[in-house]
């Protein structure tokens, strides 16, 4: 005797070698024993053999129609041996039970399976709609094979087209369109951004690394409403000061944020003081808190800077107002500092809210000759006739030098470089410059003056602000205030870029407020202010890696412009080196153990500006003073 059994929701068959109560042992086909359960058996059965059923019952099952068997069944539950009568017509052999039983199983659609070896017909408009279903996935697996061939084939479907961005940056497994470019990308080994180049979908590389910031940061467009600018108010009884103030910023800088002015003030006992004016722009007077302008500056919390563009914090309207442009009178919050000449000793600072008159924004690609000449110690009385300001940049260097010596910091080797970037018409130059330099010295040390002391002046005035401190080697954001240990100064707070820096602002508003005589506009500890902290450094940190990413991609894209083959560097650990003439790191698979600090000589072997990535085999290491 021969039985067929249900195991793990499989139909299986085998010979019956012995029986008990509650058991079988039975002999599959091939071999192997195993025991049954009685209840698991669906059908005994002496002809055909076992092997020979299951093939003449998938055949059967293969020409049953299932619809009509549906029809022969009835809305009652049944078994599948009484089905069979019904279907065939008489006591079905074991081979039709057998097969109705395999074609029930395959239905679920059709068939509801209540039991072993029982069934129910689903409900007529079930199945309708059950069906409507797998017509609906039929379809959509056709146009995802459709879609499929046409990527393979390098052709963009519209319907892809047409939500490019989510395929590229976000895809959604469960669309057809993005299962067909996974699909497509398999077949063809590729990366979906690459099979996307070879369908011509990429406008350029430069485009796909921004598109995928702008899809992920700016997901209703970089651009500004035009009613924002209407909100602007500009005040108009705000006291001229009496200074003719510069900038000093590199030539691409738009939001000019700080200016400086010195006059001489007279004599006193110990000799001549200055007063110096750090003049920072003030779009705080411009609107408040809780504005359409504050709301779009608080959802970008800082400018986007990255080489040849920058996505700005503020909308045109607000920068063209309150930036320290050239030619005009300018709100500005003032820090006056008095110095005397002889020693830079600081005897008094006061802060004012004024309009100051800017007559003139130096760029530094204007002023390098001064640097040379200040660190050389040949500054003419008087200065150089031709760079505006030279005589009061001169001073503000010495005295710049002094308030560094006062934070306690000590020059332990030389500056790193910095790499200013200029895109032009899709042309890069790179340009090295050594930070520390006396026009950056200069403009760094006012800063930390200016930020210092007015973080000072909230604290002291128990006005809630944004700090930025130092402990333990770690900088953080922060609403209380603490030391900058590695400045050297007891508080820091971020002042000195309203127009680019939204904790500027806030600081800003509250120093307003303070100087005014009225109640500021953020408590300490508020929610809001606390948040604004949370999601500045959030957000900072990934403008600053979208900044540094594409500055990597403009330097592949210089690479391939001047035709570079070799390039020289300097082994950090491991297989990572420092690049010598860009600002770039490349890990270098090739590299032998060599000592950190090691200069070596590399091959450029390819670059991958989807992947942004720069391939280089080791060719030699460098003696110091060696020509790469």
């Amino acid at each position: 005797m021969h039985v067929l059994y249900e195991e793990s929701g499989d139909f299986k068959v085998g010979t019956v070698l012995a029986v008990t109560d509650t058991s079988l042992q039975v002999e599959a086909p091939h071999g192997k024993r195993s025991k049954v359960k009685s209840n698991a058996v669906l059908l005994r059965f002496d002809t055909p053999g076992a092997a020979e059923l299951l093939t003449g019952a998938e055949a059967m099952a293969a020409d049953v129609d299932t619809d009509f068997l549906w029809e022969c069944s009835g809305q009652e539950e049944f078994g599948f041996t009484d089905l069979a009568r019904e279907y065939v017509g008489h006591a079905p052999t074991p081979v039709e039970a057998a097969g109705i039983l395999l074609k029930l199983q395959s239905a679920p659609m059709y068939f509801y399976r209540k039991g072993r070896g029982r069934f129910r017909a689903a409900p007529a408009d079930t199945l309708k709609l059950a069906l409507a279903g797998l017509e609906k996935k039929r379809q959509q697996q056709e146009k995802i094979d459709h879609w499929c061939a046409e990527l393979e084939a390098h052709r963009l479907p519209d319907e892809l087209r047409a939500i490019l961005p989510e395929l590229l940056y976000k895809p959604d497994r469960s669309k057809p369109e993005t299962r067909a470019l996974e699909l497509a990308c398999e077949h063809a080994g590729l990366a979906a951004a690459k099979l996307m180049e070879a369908c011509g979908a990429l406008p350029s590389t430069r485009d796909y690394h921004l598109g995928r910031f702008l899809f992920e940061h700016f997901p209703k467009g970089a651009g500004f409403p035009e009613a924002l600018g209407q909100a602007l108010a500009m005040p108009d009884d705000l006291p001229l000061a009496e200074v003719r103030a510069f900038s000093l910023d590199d030539a691409t800088t738009t939001e000019i944020d700080d200016a400086f002015s010195l006059r001489e003030q007279g004599e006193d006992e110990a000799g001549k003081v200055w007063r110096l004016g750090i003049h920072i722009a003030a779009p705080g007077l411009g609107f408040r808190p809780g504005s359409p302008l504050d709301d779009a500056a608080r959802s970008r919390l800082s400018t986007v800077y990255f080489p040849g563009d920058k996505i700005t914090m503020l909308p045109p309207a607000a920068i063209a107002a309150y930036s320290l442009a050239a030619g005009a009178a300018r709100p500005a919050l003032s820090l006056y500092v008095d110095f005397r000449e002889e020693d830079s000793s600081i005897l008094n600072r006061h802060t004012v809210i004024e309009r100051v008159p800017v007559a003139a924004n130096l760029r530094h690609q204007d002023t390098e000759s001064l640097d040379a000449a200040f660190e050389a110690a040949q500054f003419p009385d008087g200065g150089p006739g031709d760079i505006p300001f030279a005589a009061e940049l001169h001073r503000l260097w010495r005295f710049a030098c002094a308030l560094e010596a006062g934070r306690g910091k000590q020059q332990v080797g030389p500056e790193r470089t910095e790499y200013n970037f200029y895109v032009d018409n899709d042309r890069v130059d790179i340009v090295p410059r050594r930070r520390g330099q006396p026009m950056d010295k200069l403009v760094a040390e006012l800063m930390i003056l200016v930020n210092s002391t007015w973080g000072k002046l909230l604290d002291d005035n128990n006005v809630a602000a944004v700090y930025r401190v130092q402990g333990g080697g770690k900088v953080r954001m922060t609403t209380g205030a603490a030391a900058h240990q590695g400045l050297g100064v007891s508080h820091y707070a971020w002042s000195s870029s309203p127009l680019r820096r939204y904790v500027d602002l806030v600081n800003q508003w509250q120093l307003l407020a303070l100087v005014s005589g009225v109640s500021a506009p953020f408590a300490p500890n508020s929610a809001e202010l606390l948040s604004a902290v949370s999601d500045f450094e959030a957000t900072y940190a990934a403008y600053d890696e979208f900044q540094r990413r594409m500055e990597n991609y403009w330097c592949l894209r210089w690479i391939g412009q001047e035709g570079v083959q070799q390039l020289a560097g300097h082994v950090l650990r491991d297989n990572l080196v420092r690049l010598d003439r860009l600002p770039m790191v490349v890990r270098v698979h090739s590299l032998p153990e060599l000592a950190p600090g090691m200069a070596v000589e590399l091959k450029v072997s390819g670059t991958d500006l989807l992947e942004v990535e720069l391939k280089c085999q080791f060719l030699r290491a460098l003696d110091e003073g060696q020509p790469a």
